[in-house]
């Protein structure tokens, strides 16, 4: 999966000749599962139209300030909110960037809707120039470079090619699939996990007591399929060892072990942790299995009422990773209804964890099957760190940003 996955991309398109090229563009942005948006100037409309870009984007294109509204109507004319569409972008692009629109960028000139978004943009900028070889080469042209560049402002390199005017030089944008794999590697590049590789448990496990029946519990593996997600969205290279659930990834990039028992958990888990530089374990894992396992289904016998079954502990997989680990930082997750926080802290010391997560079943809001969580971290140093109800991804975000902040302390 591209790391333009869910982004939301704001593309400027100027008037220059370069602008037919936009529709290719936001063609391969809406593929790489980008959601885009276009704003355009006066100008480009001659080389491109909004209905085109409209068509490819699925959404509105903005040329204007205001959208007059037909005679007939008396309704006040529609007002296009430059600063909510910057706002809303996670990067803006602006593709073609003629020579023209890089001297108002550089000098604060506004005089469009495309320049004002530019302005009011808190997100990363980058930009494509797009123009003759004189006008490239010019000195001011080069000045406006420099000036962009010292803003914070990213530069797709121009090509070297043939000119609108016939001229072979530099000046010819680059092409649309030059464009969205140098915004990937960029973007890869400044992801906080890049180069970490995560390895994640989720879900429950299912002991066997026959071929029919099976001790479980209530985990759906939302909150472990969650951090996963966010984790890879982040640059991580996840391993995902997930019991039996009924959810699928997103991300495609994830290594999924899908295992049943706690025994196949335990194998898959230590086989991978060694190679990890993060072990992060939100998988609900049985503490107690059957001691025999029924080769045939265990029928129901009219003159018994009680069935009684032998259960035999299962392998604590926290805590032998626990005592093997090297440098790896481990999490664990603890679920409790009494002395939550005392128990926690109990967990987190006797297996060498160096964060827990704590969940409560009293607090409305978290616990399995649901698409929310109330989290409390507890670290190493027994600092406690509650947090409230929120999303499972966005729970995950929060449980990662505190491991961001640990691992590059």
């Amino acid at each position: 999966m591209s790391v333009l996955n869910g982004k939301n991309i704001l593309l400027g398109v100027t008037g220059g000749i370069a602008a037919y090229k936009a529709a290719f563009l936001v063609r391969l942005l809406v593929k790489k599962g980008a959601n885009v948006r276009v704003v355009m100037t006066e100008s480009a409309k001659e080389f491109v139209t909004p209905l085109t870009l409209s068509t490819l984007s699925k959404n509105e294109v903005f040329s204007s300030f205001t959208e007059e509204n037909d005679s007939t109507s008396f309704k006040e004319p529609k007002w296009n909110n430059h600063v909510a569409l910057a706002l809303w972008a996670d990067l803006f692009l602006i593709a073609p960037a003629t020579a023209n629109t890089l001297s108002k960028m550089s000098t604060g000139n506004c005089d469009n809707l495309l320049l004002a978004c530019y302005l009011s943009a808190k997100c990363p900028v980058y930009y494509a120039p797009a123009m003759d070889l004189d006008m490239y080469k010019h000195p001011t042209t080069e000045q406006d470079f420099k000036k962009l560049d010292s803003f914070g402002n990213i530069q797709i390199p121009a090509a070297f090619g043939e000119l609108a005017s016939g001229l072979v030089g530099q000046g010819r944008m680059a092409e649309p699939e030059e464009i969205v794999s140098f915004l990937e590697r960029d973007l890869l590049k400044s992801l906080p996990l890049r180069g970490k590789k995560f390895l994640i448990t989720a879900g429950p496990t299912y002991e066997a007591i026959d071929p029919v029946r099976f001790i479980g519990n209530h985990s759906s593996g939302k909150m472990g399929y969650a951090i996963a997600e966010v984790a890879a969205k982040l640059g991580a290279e996840v391993t995902l060892v997930s019991g039996p659930v009924n959810l699928k990834l997103e991300n495609d990039s994830i290594k999924i072990l899908s295992v049943t028992s706690a025994e196949e958990m335990y194998n898959a888990v230590h086989l991978h942790f060694n190679n990890c530089d993060v072990g992060i374990l939100s998988a609900a894992v049985a503490d107690y299995r059957p001691a025999e396992i029924a080769s045939q289904k265990i029928k129901k016998k009219d003159n018994e009422d009680d069935l009684s079954l032998q259960l035999t502990k299962t392998k604590d997989i926290l805590a032998s990773l626990g005592k093997i680990k090297k440098n790896q930082f481990l999490v664990g997750f603890a679920l409790e209804t009494q002395n939550e926080e005392e128990n926690a802290k109990l967990k987190l010391k006797k297996k060498n964890l160096d964060l827990i997560v704590l969940n409560s079943l009293r607090d409305k809001g978290a616990g399995f099957k649901t698409d929310t969580n109330k989290i409390t971290l507890i670290s190493k140093d027994n600092k406690v760190i509650p947090f409230p109800v929120k999303s499972k991804k966005e729970v995950a975000k929060d449980i990662l940003e505190y491991i961001i902040d640990q691992i590059h302390a």
